[in-house]
C-alpha cells in the first residue's frame, strides 16, 4: 500500500484512493469545499512522489510545475511526501478596511500587505483566521481602487458567511490563490455591443468589468441585466448609467425576467455576452442568447458553485 507522509504523520492508503478522502480519513485537516476543482481550498504541495491528476488544467502551469496539486482531483499512485497549503505560511495577509452591509450582501474591502496584481473578472481564495477558505470574485477595479473588494451573499448560513458576519475593520484575513476564470474585458471589444448578465452576487465581477470597459472608453452600447431579489448596487449602477449614455441597466426580479430577456437589444454576430451567477440562472441566460443567435464563442460564463 502507498505511504503518505505529511510532516511527522504517516498514512498507509489503498492505491487509487482519492487523495483528499485519504488525507481526511487519516486525520489530516485539509480545508475543502466544492470537491470539483473550483474553490482550490484543498491545495497541497507534492514534495516527493507523483499523483494521477484528473483535472490538470485547474491549476496554472507555474503552480503545477512547482508541485502544487488539488487533493480533491488526485488519485494516489505511490508513496508521497505532502505539505498542505498553510495560509499562515503561504497566504498573503490582508486587513479589513471596510464592511458595508447592502441588505444580505456584505461589501467587503481588504487592503493586502503588498500590492496584488489582478484583472477585473478574476477570483481569489479568502481564508478566515481559523482556516476556512472560500473563493470569491473580485469586484474592485485594478490600478484604481485602493482596496480589493468582494460581495459576499450572507442570506443563508455557511462556514465562511457565518465568519464574515462577524468581520469588522482591522480584522486580518489571508489571501490564497488568484484564479483567472472565464470573465474578462478585451480592448479589441470597444466597437462590439457588450451584454453583462448577472444573478445575485454574480454582479461582483461584472461590476469590475463594467468599470474596466468604461475606463477603456468602450464605444458600443453596454447592457447590464441584474436578476435578484435585492438589487444591492442599484444606486451605483444608476449613477454610472447617468454619466455614460451608452450604458443601459435593467434590474429585474424572477417574474420580470422573461420580458427583460425578450427586450434585450442584440446584434447576434457582434455582441459579446458575459454571464455570472448560480448555474440555473446562467444556463437560462445562455440558452436565451443561443436561441437568439449569439454564437457560443461570444458567450463567456462563470458559475457560482454551492459551498458548505
Amino acid at each position: 500500500m502507498p505511504d503518505i507522509r505529511v510532516g511527522e504523520r504517516r498514512l498507509a492508503v489503498a492505491a487509487g484512493s482519492n487523495l483528499l478522502d485519504a488525507l481526511l480519513a487519516g486525520g489530516i485537516a485539509v480545508p475543502h469545499s466544492c470537491r470539483a476543482g473550483s474553490c482550490h481550498a484543498c491545495l497541497v504541495h507534492c514534495l516527493q512522489g507523483e499523483v494521477d491528476d484528473t483535472l490538470p488544467e485547474a491549476l496554472d502551469p507555474a503552480r503545477r510545475e512547482a508541485g502544487w496539486r488539488l487533493a480533491c482531483q488526485c488519485r494516489v499512485l505511490g508513496d508521497l511526501v505532502l505539505q498542505p497549503f498553510d495560509p499562515e505560511r503561504d497566504g498573503l495577509p490582508a486587513r479589513v478596511v471596510a464592511c458595508h452591509w447592502l441588505g444580505d450582501v456584505l461589501r467587503l474591502r481588504l487592503e493586502p500587505e503588498r500590492p496584488l496584481r489582478y484583472r477585473a473578472g478574476q477570483h481569489l481564495l479568502l481564508w478566515s483566521d481559523d482556516g476556512v477558505a472560500r473563493p470569491y470574485s473580485l469586484a474592485s477595479l485594478p490600478h484604481e481602487d485602493p482596496w480589493v473588494e468582494f460581495h459576499i451573499d450572507c442570506s443563508a448560513p455557511g462556514a465562511f458567511c457565518d465568519r464574515a458576519r462577524r468581520l469588522a475593520p482591522g480584522a486580518l484575513l489571508r489571501l490564497g490563490e488568484l484564479r483567472g476564470g472565464a470573465l474578462r474585458y478585451e480592448p479589441d471589444w470597444q466597437e462590439r455591443p457588450l451584454l453583462l448578465m448577472a444573478a445575485g452576487t454574480g454582479l461582483a465581477p461584472l461590476w469590475g468589468i463594467l468599470r474596466e470597459a468604461l475606463r477603456a472608453e468602450h464605444q458600443a452600447p453596454i447592457q447590464l441585466l441584474h436578476l435578484a431579489r435585492d438589487h444591492y448596487l442599484a444606486s451605483e449602477l444608476a449613477e454610472l448609467a447617468g454619466r455614460h449614455p451608452q450604458v443601459r441597466v435593467n434590474l429585474v426580479s424572477a417574474a420580470q425576467l422573461p420580458s427583460a430577456l425578450a427586450d434585450l437589444r442584440l446584434v447576434p454576430r457582434r455582441s459579446m455576452a458575459l454571464l455570472c451567477g448560480q448555474p440555473a440562472s446562467v444556463e437560462r441566460f445562455a440558452r436565451h442568447l443561443y436561441l437568439a443567435g449569439v454564437p457560443r464563442s461570444q458567450t463567456l460564463a462563470d458559475l457560482f458553485l454551492p459551498h458548505a
